[in-house]
């Protein structure tokens, strides 16, 4: 192989790897993107009944559970949580940081999706049917999340 040849697959090599390496930061970014603008609900009226409203946190069902959480640099706090069944739960949660992929609540037991916006008290409802741990945790697969032990 001459010096000339060298150079060629060289460049072509380093062309690729170019290449790869945006491609990667593009699909990167999209992800974060995404993750921060999820689009517009399929059913809207049903995502707007599970969604809290952004500006201040409803009051708790008649005899139900209130529960005070923070999303901090930590995760959720607290992540464990015990409520009791078939008793309406009352999550108030304010995400108190930017450097967290918490940026909305998901219990895909019971369909809920919520966005966490950055110091605003978001309250999210629901009533445990079923005795047991209960995930939830952020829109990336749960990476940040806890549990609710209904009991």
């Amino acid at each position: 192989m001459t010096h000339i040849e060298m150079t060629e697959t060289s460049s072509w090599k380093q062309k690729l790897f170019a290449g790869i390496s945006a491609l990667t930061l593009i699909g990167a970014a999209a992800c974060a993107r995404a993750a921060d603008n999820p689009g517009p609900k399929a059913d809207s009226k049903k995502a707007a009944a599970k969604e809290a409203p952004k500006d201040a946190p409803k009051e708790a069902a008649k005899g139900g559970q209130t529960v005070q959480m923070k999303v901090t640099d930590k995760g959720f706090e607290p992540a464990t949580v015990t409520v009791k069944k078939g008793e309406p739960v009352t999550l108030v949660i304010t995400r108190t940081t930017d450097a967290t992929c918490a940026t909305d609540i998901v219990i895909d037991d019971y369909g809920i999706k919520t966005a966490l916006p950055l110091n605003k008290p978001v309250t999210v409802t629901f009533t445990p049917k079923k005795a047991g741990d209960l995930a939830y945790g952020c829109a990336m697969g749960k990476m940040i999340g806890g549990v609710l032990k209904v009991q």
